[in-house]
């Protein structure tokens, strides 16, 4: 099926960008109802649909945007910039329909993309559950967390461990299942941020998975797509996490500077603006230089390993621990830098419905998530130090 994106790297960047700042109002005027719901609102998902942005990392022969990772690094900051929970379900629903997307066989992709319609995919990696090969394929039993955007998904793909016979082997598998087949547990109420994104628990119980509807997430070679489904585990999810916080950090910045001219914090009769106050201008000139300055350094990284992808090879090992590494590093400045701005905001901040508090309590959930834990330092460490054995997805 045709994408509706240009096939020109810069021209699809333009596209992809310009589909962002088109549901702007959109997504602004129903982030409280995502809060509020505990998943994003029928407004919001249908603007992620119709403008292709789910699409991002789906290959171009299914009607996707299969935009490079440099580009996906600049659509999700710019959406999560916007609101986190919304750029947040778009890096998942990205990946959730752009692997299923790039690795399964045909047979699978003809039920999955049945009518030409491109559906809405979550994912979760981690292989907490059980698959026991039968006759044809598999059958899938456990439960995952945090299964963001499951709420207006038609696809999850999930990740098991086999196990033949009994015994547990050393294979991972992925596992696509209709949303349909799981029970979907309402544990997305009492969270302290990234309310809006709906990241339930789910379980499955002795679902038949058939063969076509999974694939080794580290041996299978994609069916259809280029470079980007070289780019290997970290890699290809990395980046999304290094543009979500990166995002937000960019967007509390923004949010202070526009109160920073009204807004005025002393008990002097005549208080100065915030603007005037000397430790405040520091403050936001330091906190822009360090996110510029680790926005660089991920898209320095990442076009190292693009550049591996697009000569056809995996990026090695070592990269991907950097690749990883370097994620962590940023979601560590975003955290930093918004609880700056949140500080400097004030009281007005402490209540729900500022948009400086959200932006707080989602990037301090976001950094909780394994991807960009101190696992990564520590995989990068051991890499520098030449340990035998190192592994940037221990």
């Amino acid at each position: 099926m045709p994408s509706r994106f240009p096939s020109d790297p810069a021209q699809n960047r333009t596209a992809l960008l310009a589909a962002v700042e088109s549901i702007r109002d959109i997504v602004t005027a129903h982030a409280d109802d995502a809060e509020a719901r505990g998943t994003l609102p029928p407004a919001i998902v249908e603007a992620l649909d119709t403008t292709g942005l789910l699409t991002l990392k789906l290959p171009t022969a299914l009607g996707g945007a299969e935009a490079d990772p440099m580009t996906q690094f600049d659509v999700i900051e710019a959406l999560s910039a916007i609101d986190p929970s919304t750029g947040w379900c778009l890096m998942i629903g990205g990946t959730g329909i752009g692997l299923p997307g790039a690795f399964l066989p045909d047979a699978a992709i003809a039920q999955m993309f049945a009518g030409g319609r491109i559906p809405r995919g979550a994912i979760v990696s981690i292989p907490p559950g059980q698959a026991i090969p039968v006759e044809g394929g598999y059958r899938v039993s456990g439960r995952w967390a945090f299964v963001s955007g499951v709420r207006h998904a038609q696809w999850i793909t999930v990740g098991a461990r086999i196990e033949p016979h009994g015994a547990a082997s050393a294979e991972t598998r992925f596992m696509v299942v209709p949303v349909a087949a799981a029970e979907v547990h309402d544990t997305w109420r009492d969270v302290a941020g990234l309310k809006g994104t709906g990241s339930c628990d789910i379980s499955l119980t002795n679902v038949h998975v058939p063969a076509p509807f999974s694939w080794n997430r580290l041996l299978t070679p994609p069916a259809r797509g280029g470079a980007l489904y070289r780019l290997g585990h970290p890699g290809f999810v990395a980046n999304e996490h290094a543009a979500f916080a990166l995002g937000v950090g960019r967007g509390a910045l923004d949010a202070v500077i526009a109160l920073a001219r009204s807004k005025r914090r002393s008990f002097a009769p005549s208080p100065t603006a915030l603007e005037s106050r000397p430790v405040f201008q520091r403050a936001i000139g330091l906190s822009d230089l360090r996110l510029r300055a680790a926005r660089e350094l991920v898209l320095k990284i990442y076009t190292e390993a693009w550049a591996f992808a697009c000569a056809g090879e995996v990026p090695p090992p070592h990269l991907q621990a950097q690749l990883r590494s370097v994620t962590a590093f940023a979601t560590e400045v975003a955290v930093d830098v918004t609880t700056q701005a949140f500080r400097y905001a004030g009281g007005s901040a402490v209540y729900g419905s500022h948009c400086l508090q959200r932006h707080l309590r989602d990037i301090n959930v976001a950094a909780q998530h394994l991807m960009v834990s101190d696992i990564a330092y520590e995989n990068h460490g051991q890499f520098a130090l030449g340990i035998p054995g190192a592994d940037p997805l221990r």
